[in-house]
């Protein structure tokens, strides 16, 4: 597979990274020296440094062969205009554009591919997506969800209390009636598929594969109990937060049908959680005000010495940081949760800020580029894969996969199928049943399954679960 990526980024270039280790051939299309000189510095792969909304440039990167082409740079016309031209130049390459923009990114244009665009990535929304669905299950930690199989992964990192730390896997397994599985343990040396003899240290983060039901258990062992999330504090009212508070307010109206709800649309919404946004420009928090009348808009600087205690802020049940910062949205979630506030999500732009938010308590980490990453990669690899986690800094891929009834691992149990080293089945659905398998389960034609393993045997792992 042959991919053009345009825009060297933070995005771009994770995307290159992975593909390349992946054995695929990228060209990476960089306008700035500085940042073309980066990745030609660690990435082995043919870079140009141009402008990619060029045809002469798009040629040059031999986009006539490649089978996709990822437009993330910083300008969202930029990206429109190049997907356009590989649209109208190459009829090969499937396109991708990232697009933050909302209005461009929910207009017709994206939904009719008017633009010769196939996919388009907003990566607010994304990230917007991903706290929703912490919030959903609770805000106890990051979650992994797949589009078939039921089963969830949770990262945990384990603290020297927790009934994880300084035992084995089997001793744990024996010592609980919790029926959970470790996919991964990723620690100071790395990453392993651990045995039953692992032992499981404080610092390490574990990846569990359970149902919703047994991690609630499993949270409750680690004195993490789920509770009802009905005062919710939202910082930062730009796109991510209106997002958020407009899924939690079930808000999609316009501000003039709004007001012309009636007296018992309103009184059923005094029943939705009560959330308040804080926002420090004046302009968003009037626009705000309009779009969420349930909700208690607070033009203020959560910076400011005194705001926590005057907004009684401590008697919230979570609190949600989303400005651009993500120094001042780490620190305000240890703040509130330092004053009693249940739980904390941070948005983050750097993937190892999340496993320093994590390891300082705060519940979920959401990442800008991990949420951008998966997403693509998912489009990319469609076809038998269904959703792809990159995971432990892009070192661990968990892929959801779809059994082809022609591939060598249909009407096979588990132990019997030949998987890449360090490959482990973790779950797998079969007529609306989840289950994680033993080796004598058998992996029938149409189940869903999800593998763990590591990037460079994506294509392998393909190649076992398709038709030859």
């Amino acid at each position: 597979m042959k991919v053009v990526i345009l825009g060297a980024g933070a995005v771009g270039f994770q995307i290159a990274k992975q593909l390349i280790d992946n054995g695929q051939d990228v060209v990476v299309i960089e306008k700035d020296r500085n940042q073309a000189a980066y990745v030609s510095n660690r990435l082995d792969c043919m870079i140009i440094n141009d402008a990619g909304n060029n045809p002469n440039v798009l040629h040059q990167a031999g986009c006539e062969s490649a089978d996709f082409f990822i437009a993330v740079a910083d300008s969202d016309e930029v990206n429109m205009v190049s997907c356009a031209l590989v649209h109208s130049e190459f009829s090969k390459p499937r396109t991708v554009a990232r697009v933050r923009n909302l209005e461009y990114s929910t207009a017709r244009i994206a939904e009719r591919g008017l633009l010769g665009i196939d996919y388009i990535v907003n990566p607010e929304i994304e990230a917007a997506r991903a706290i929703i669905q912490s919030i959903e299950r609770g805000a106890l930690s990051d979650v992994m969800l797949f589009q078939h199989a039921q089963l969830q992964i949770r990262p945990i990192t384990v603290t020297p209390e927790s009934f994880l730390d300084g035992k084995s896997l089997r001793e744990t397994a024996q010592a609980i009636d919790i029926s959970f599985l470790v996919a991964a343990v990723f620690g100071s040396k790395g990453y392993i598929i651990p045995s039953g003899d692992t032992v499981i240290e404080a610092g390490d983060t574990v990846y569990i594969v359970a149902s919703e039901k047994e991690f609630d258990r499993i949270f409750h062992r680690l004195g993490k109990d789920k509770h009802e999330l009905n005062r919710i504090v939202i910082i930062g009212g730009g796109k991510i937060g209106a997002e958020i508070a407009g899924h939690l307010l079930r808000s999609s109206e316009s501000p003039e049908a709004r007001k012309r709800r009636t007296m018992a649309s309103r009184v059923k919404s005094m029943r939705l959680p009560r959330v308040k946004i804080v926002e420090r420009d004046y302009e968003k928090c009037k626009y705000l005000s309009e779009r969420f009348p349930e909700a208690l808009v607070i033009n203020a600087d959560i910076s400011d010495e005194g705001v926590f205690e005057e907004e009684h802020f401590a008697d919230s049940d979570l609190i949600v940081t989303t400005t651009d910062n993500q120094e001042l949205n780490i620190v305000t979630a240890l703040y509130a949760r330092s004053l009693g506030v249940k739980r904390s999500i941070v948005l983050v732009k750097k993937v190892g800020y999340s496993a320093i938010a994590t390891n300082l308590g705060i519940d979920v980490a959401v990442s800008f580029k991990h949420t951008m990453v998966n997403n693509i990669l998912t489009f990319i690899h469609s076809g038998a894969i269904k959703s792809v986690h990159s995971v432990a800094d892009g070192k661990i891929e968990i892929i959801e996969l779809s059994v082809d009834p022609d591939c060598r691992a249909a009407h096979k149990p588990v132990r019997e199928i030949k998987l890449p080293p360090g490959s482990l089945i973790l779950a797998v659905s079969h007529e609306n049943q989840n289950v994680i398998p033993s080796g004598e389960r058998i992996i029938h034609p149409g189940d869903h399954i999800v593998v763990i393993t590591g990037k460079e045997h994506v294509e392998k792992l393909q190649e076992v679960f398709a038709a030859p």
